[in-house]
This record gives C-alpha cells, structure tokens and sequence, in this order.
C-alpha cells in the first residue's frame, strides 16, 4: 500500500524542475506559434488540427519528465495555468508589447475583392476561406465586403448587405414603428 501511494504522490522530480519545465516549453510553443502564424490558430483543416494534437503529445514529456505521479502532474498543470496568467496579466497591461507578440490583423477581402497575396502570406486556399464564409453565413465570396483574419485567428466578416436575419430584423422594426404610430393617430382620433 505504501509503495502504490508513494508512486502515485510522490513526485519523481523535483518540485523546481517539475515548474521549470512546463515553463520553457510554454514559452517556446507561444514563440513557435507566433513565427508559424494565425493559421495555426485558426484550425482551419484536418491538418491543421492533426499538428496541434500531436505538438500537445509532442511536449507532455517535456513537460512532467520520467514523472508519472498525480503530484507532479498537478504541479504542471498549475504551472502551465500560472505562467499563462502571469503572461497574460502582463500583456494586458502592456498593451503595446501585446500588440507586438500578437501580430496585425490580415485583409483577405477587400471591397469585395480577394487579396491573393495575403491569402498566400497566411497559407489559405481560397475554398478555405470560402468554408469559413459559408460558416458565417454567407453562400459565396461575391456577398462579402470585408474579411479580416485577426491575430487570434478568428474571421471578421462584413457583408455587401446585410444577412437574411439583420434584413428580417430591420424590417420588423420598421412595421413595429409604423403599427406604434397607427395607435397612437387611432388613440388621438378616439379622444
């Protein structure tokens, strides 16, 4: 009983290698991130999501060694989740640096029309792109006005003209304004 309690409490490493190391592996995944660009981000194919599988498999010896114990994969995690906070404490408050780390946002569309180059930059074809257009609601590039890949990896995309929805909703607005002031001419003709 003492030996299964031990292996699974007593970490095998010691508790300064077992931060140190989810540290140095933190840092070098956001670098390597930020060098390989928002489309790792982005998850954007199987591929894409093939390589940020394997990279978390890739580092979790790294991470916790020849540990094997719940100590010491506590410890990591907990380290893992300060150094993030800390970073993302600090980048917060340093806006500009957080500007830097992060990257610019990249113009795929432009007045209606596809920038080829920054596709190219950023490593999209152009049925990716569609793809992610057909997720935001829109059934083909000529509908799209605007589309931003931002550098968190996200789309923003602003249509020629408003999505079904936003027209069903402003029209509904305005019935609802023309019946508010048909009640009120009917509540002056009755008094």
């Amino acid at each position: 009983m003492w030996q299964i309690s031990s292996d699974m409490f007593v970490p095998a490493l010691s508790v300064a290698e077992k931060i140190l190391r989810p540290v140095v592996v933190y840092i070098f995944l956001v670098v390597l991130l930020r060098v390989f660009g928002k489309r790792e981000l982005a998850q954007l194919n199987p591929f894409d999501l093939v390589v940020l599988l394997s990279l978390s498999n890739t580092v979790q010896n790294a991470i916790i060694g020849n540990d094997n114990s719940v100590t010491g994969g506590l410890i990591g995690a907990f380290s893992l989740l300060a150094v993030n906070y800390v970073v993302v404490r600090f980048l917060f408050r340093h806006r500009r640096l957080d500007q830097i780390m992060e990257g610019t946002p990249t113009v795929l569309i432009e007045h209606g029309r596809v920038r080829r180059q920054a596709l190219a930059k950023e490593l999209l074809t152009e049925s990716e792109l569609l793809s992610v257009l057909h997720r935001q609601g829109f059934s083909g590039l000529e509908e799209v006005e605007r589309c931003v890949l931002e550098p968190g990896g996200s789309f923003s995309v602003k249509g020629k003209q408003p999505l079904p929805e936003e027209r069903r909703y402003t029209e509904l607005l305005a019935r609802l304004d023309q019946i508010s002031v048909q009640v009120q001419a009917l509540g002056r003709a009755s008094s």
